[in-house]
């Protein structure tokens, strides 16, 4: 692979503009195609094989107008007087007013005062007015599918809310205006911006620094608008493009950062630049195709987990990785070829370099000689700071909320006004009944559920049916849907066991009829379950995989399992970092806290998996190379460690960078995600791949890097270690204007 890869990477410098043309125009013909057709993202889950999922199924066919009114805005505001609302009628009149000018409204006469709907009503005012008549709710229902509202309307929502907010009276708002999908942008320019500087100090130069920010615009936009495309054909959840961004600027700039150094280095030894940038991609891009293809295993085995919003996420960043490699071996080679002499200019004064001899001390020498020299504390200090920080995470709690925190105020006056369930209804449907008619079975489940602890109302409990008469649907109806509001949280354990009671009540087959338990809570509820059974046989594919790929490239046992058994503790100190600060609220850093997110535990495991074994990669292999050209045990760790340290951290300070950017964004679940994604770059790369790695490695002195003869002999020679490069002649002497001799310190 080693000497194909070097014949692609002088072929691509040589024919720089046509591959640079290749990549710009398959980035415009994607982006044309996109505008024409202009796909959109799907908002409705699909849980394959849940009880929730057959519940949908039914309203689908046996109730097409509610289902069809799930799918559209649906917005509540929620109104507030300590005085009581009677004393704020006009302030209310103004706002119900402007309320009813929102785009589509639909019927705008039932989006009323509730104080007066009571008055009219009073079979209504539980509904409508709560806690003494201090707390409102005003509904509004608007004929525009949910995925269509834009950043637009809820900005002029939300002004709305501003305009009518004050003189005693708390305005705020909950549901689909508040839910809309808001472009990234921010984070991603952050992101990019403390990237470039890292590029900077790392290379000492402005023009070298400017080409790993290409390939990372050039791939995540190719990346996103496929996405995006893909849409068009398949259902594609619009968080499938969150982990592009995330992960797609990172590895680009990544893997790019590690081609160019090596480039560099190459260049030193050999002016010849088209050989340099062969030998550069021939030798580290042989690593980055090997990391690639581990974080490419890692994310897309999230398709275990069978749910398809998941493995939509998986794939999605899978083809981003791809896209990341294919421009690292192809489309860096071809710019620095652009470049030319100029690539490594203008130096920057004050700066290392990355070119200086070995002679020249750095510190990574110096760290190197350090753990080579103490390797059993260093590595026992490593892993017990880990294992300090990981002890939070005996309290993980894990659920689903699809409110922002932007809601925080409208939820806690619907709990204050109307209990915590009330945004949190289940779906109950009825099917399937013996001889057709489906009413003795549904008067039966409401009957029963009218029995269960946490049901608010349970005497307005009643179900309706699919009958041909509108003025009485239970006449004649096959299927029957009942709506069950919970008393606590949707996603609190006691909804949860309610649910459950529920759903054991529908296996008895009540009067002969299929009963499934549906809703946006019961989804929420089913995604928690199939991820946590998920989570064990996902880690088996994932670490076998990973562990196969990893024994090809080091020709070792030993190495592979060093890097495993290093990433469940970086993983470990993650979510305990992550629960001390997100759900336990330490040091102050959230101001709503939450339990962690149902799905952020497998997603961190398979994403953070792959970027571990990228560094792993990337040190290691370094390390091994200078072994297998006869250097000692001790010293290859030294000198792989000199090598590969400078471009590991800055590769990681990027992807720390990238990731935490992402806390600026106003939710605390991309919070969340991104503080974890960062935390546990850290831990991985600072702690385990660059101290505890290298310091067991020496312990192990040449044993690390045995393998069994039988095994030897079946495993594939990848040639990451270039041998078959390093039998070509220099071409040409080191040039002289790209690095000036020193005396070498004594």
């Amino acid at each position: 692979m080693a000497l194909w890869l070097y014949r692609l990477g002088r072929f691509t410098f040589r024919h720089k503009w046509s591959v640079i043309g290749a990549w710009l125009a398959v980035l415009i013909a994607f982006g044309a195609i996109v505008g024409a057709v202009q796909p959109k993202f799907a908002t409705d889950f699909e849980l394959p094989g849940t009880d929730s999922d057959r519940a949908m199924t039914v309203m689908k066919e046996d109730f097409p107008a509610i289902n069809e009114r799930q799918m559209e805005a649906s917005t509540s505001i929620l109104i507030a007087a300590e005085d009581g609302l009677a004393n704020h009628m006009q302030q209310i009149d103004a706002l119900v007013a402007d309320a009813r000018e929102l785009p589509e409204v639909i019927d705008p006469q039932t989006v009323a005062n509730p104080v007066t709907v009571a008055e009219q009503d009073p079979a209504m005012a539980a509904a409508v007015l709560g806690d003494d008549g201090r707390v409102g709710l005003i509904q509004i229902s608007q004929n525009i599918p949910m995925q269509d509202l834009t950043p637009a309307e809820m900005e002029q929502f939300k002004e709305l809310l501003a305009e009518h907010r004050g003189d005693g009276l708390q305005v705020e708002g909950t549901g689909s205006l508040m839910q809309v999908f808001e472009a990234g942008g921010t984070s991603e320019l952050l992101g990019f911006a403390v990237a470039f500087i890292i590029m900077i100090v790392a290379f000492g130069a402005l023009i070298a620094a400017f080409i790993p920010i290409v390939t990372g615009i050039l791939g995540v936009g190719i990346t996103m608008l496929l996405v995006t495309l893909s849409a068009e054909i398949i259902n594609v959840q619009q968080s499938a493009t969150t982990i592009i961004t995330m992960l797609g600027i990172a590895v680009s700039i990544d893997y790019a950062l590690f081609i160019v150094s090596r480039y560099r280095s190459e260049l030193n030894l050999d002016g010849n630049r088209e050989a340099s940038a062969g030998r550069a991609v021939g030798t580290a891009g042989s690593a980055v195709v090997f990391a690639g293809l581990t974080v490419m295993v890692a994310v897309a085995a999230l398709g275990v987990v069978g749910i398809p919003f998941i493995t939509q996420m998986g794939v999605a960043a899978a083809v981003a990785v791809f896209i990341a490699v294919l421009g690292a071996i192809t489309l860096i080679p071809a710019l620095l070829g652009a470049f030319g002499r100029f690539a490594f200019t203008p130096r920057i004064p004050g700066v290392r370099h990355g070119d200086e001899p070995d002679s020249q001390p750095s510190n990574g020498l110096r760290f190197a000689r350090f753990i080579t020299r103490y390797p059993l504390p260093v590595a026992i200090i490593g892993l017990v700071l880990l294992a300090i920080a990981a002890i939070p995470m005996t309290k993980m709690e894990l659920g689903m909320e699809s409110t922002t925190d932007s809601e925080y105020e409208a939820t806690q006056l619907l709990q204050r006004g109307f209990g915590e369930g009330i945004n949190g209804p289940l779906l109950v449907t009825v099917s399937d009944a013996q001889g057709g008619d489906v009413a003795p079975a549904a008067a039966e489940v409401v009957a029963h559920v009218k029995t269960l602890d946490n049901v608010a109302n349970p005497a307005q409990i009643t179900w309706v049916g699919n009958g041909q008469n509108p003025a009485d649907t239970q006449s004649g109806a096959t299927a029957a849907l009942i709506s069950v509001t919970p008393e606590q949280s949707p996603s609190g354990p006691a909804t949860h066991e309610l649910m459950e009671q529920i759903r054991d009540f529908a296996a008895t087959d009540p009067g002969g009829a299929t009963v499934n338990v549906g809703g946006q809570t019961a989804i929420m509820s089913d995604i928690s379950d199939k991820l946590s059974s998920a989570l064990i046989p996902f880690l088996i594919v994932v670490v076998g995989l990973a562990f196969i790929i990893l024994t090809v490239v080091f020709r070792s046992l030993l190495v592979p399992l060093i890097a495993t058994v290093g990433f469940l503790f970086s993983v470990c100190a993650t979510f305990g970092a992550t629960v001390a600060i997100f759900q336990e609220g330490d040091f102050g850093i959230i101001d709503h806290t939450k339990p962690i997110i149902s799905f952020l535990p497998i997603f961190l495991v398979g994403v953070v998996f792959g970027l571990a074994m990228d560094y792993q990669v990337f040190l290691v292999t370094r390390m091994r190379e200078e072994y297998v050209h006869g250097v000692s045990a001790k010293d290859s760790v030294i000198i792989g460690y000199q090598h590969g340290a400078r471009v590991v951290a800055s590769a990681a300070v990027i992807m720390i960078s990238v990731f935490a950017a992402f806390m600026l964004a106003p939710d605390t679940i991309a919070k969340m995600m991104g503080f974890a994604l960062a935390a546990a770059v850290f831990f991985d790369a600072f702690i385990i791949r660059m101290i505890v790695v290298p310091a067991v490695i020496t312990l192990l002195g040449d044993t690390a890097w045995k393998l069994p003869k039988w095994l030897d002999k079946i495993l594939p020679n990848v040639d990451v270690e270039g041998t078959a490069i390093r039998e070509i002649p220099l071409e040409n002497k080191v040039d002289p204007d790209l690095w000036e001799p020193q005396p070498a310190k004594v």
